[in-house]
């Protein structure tokens, strides 16, 4: 049987362009593969908000993680990647953590150079660990993996330190310690982004956030300039969650108005069916296997 890790690194040697949408629970997961997304990776800022209730700021657990990310991966067929954070500690607890993920079916995995606790990639006052430091815990990342599909995403934080020198710099090592993907957080021009792909030498992926004022982000660049910058991949973390916020809000201002007047309220606008969700969740299939074992 093809792995998911097996899957994953399928879909990344075919050339084709990934476009990976950020989920965070069951919904967004099965959502995403009902799309017609070939994969898709967790947002660690969008799991700590919803599942915590707290900023993203290193405050979630290897084991909530991985735990959680065990749920989404068995919900679906399509692969999926996580976020790791830091990799929970030294090069010896990234081996632990990268074993975790593999275990729990998990396609590959993010390890970002940021120091710990860490915090989301587009919050002020991020810092780096040392580059031989993050060397260390991507040979440890690989070393840890059972299955060699297991894609090592090495996450580089470096452009708001360092600048762009650093990070072309911190590109070049990553890929040579053996990391399978490189991830710039943060890239704000496509020149960035360009010198970047040339350094490491290895597919890059792109992560684009929406709605985010007054804070240095990456552009929203069409994804015929970023093939032809030669990125592999492009993660879009908020835009789910986001997206839940905004209609959650809208429900319930709903909620509020029939609260003071009393009167029901019939939104199909806002709302999906219960019939579309008993489909999104899997509840014939459930039903079919009740009549299969339980009669």
């Amino acid at each position: 049987m093809t792995t998911s890790a097996q899957k994953f690194r399928q879909l990344l040697q075919s050339g084709e362009f990934i476009v990976s949408p950020g989920v965070y629970d069951g919904y967004s997961i099965r959502l995403a593969q009902a799309a017609g997304f070939k994969t898709a990776c967790t947002s660690g800022a969008a799991m700590s908000n919803a599942l915590l209730g707290v900023p993203d700021i290193g405050v979630m657990g290897l084991t909530e993680n991985v735990n959680h990310c065990r749920n989404l991966a068995r919900s679906v067929s399509i692969p999926l990647t996580a976020d790791a954070d830091t990799g929970y500690g030294n090069p010896v607890n990234v081996f632990h953590t990268v074993r975790m993920f593999e275990e729990a079916g998990i396609a590959g995995v993010n390890l970002e150079d940021q120091v710990s606790p860490k915090r989301c990639g587009h919050m002020p006052g991020k810092d780096v660990i040392e580059q031989e430091e993050m060397v260390l815990k991507i040979a440890a990342a690989c070393q840890a993996r059972r299955d060699d599909a297991f894609v090592i995403v090495a996450r580089t934080d470096a452009l708001a330190v360092e600048g762009i020198e650093g990070a072309v710099r911190r590109a070049k090592a990553y890929a040579a310690a053996g990391a399978d993907m490189l991830f710039p957080d943060a890239v704000r021009t496509p020149d960035d982004i360009k010198r970047i792909v040339d350094a490491a030498g290895i597919p890059v992926t792109i992560n684009m956030g929406f709605g985010i004022r007054n804070r240095p982000t990456t552009p929203l660049i069409p994804l015929p300039e970023l093939k032809a910058l030669g990125v592999r991949r492009i993660s879009l973390p908020r835009m789910l969650p986001a997206a839940a916020i905004h209609a959650m809000t809208q429900a319930l201002k709903v909620m509020r108005e029939v609260m003071e007047t009393g009167v029901p309220a019939d939104r199909p606008d806002l709302l999906a069916s219960i019939e579309d969700i008993m489909e999104l969740m899997g509840y014939q299939e459930a039903r079919a296997l009740e009549a299969r074992l339980l009669n």
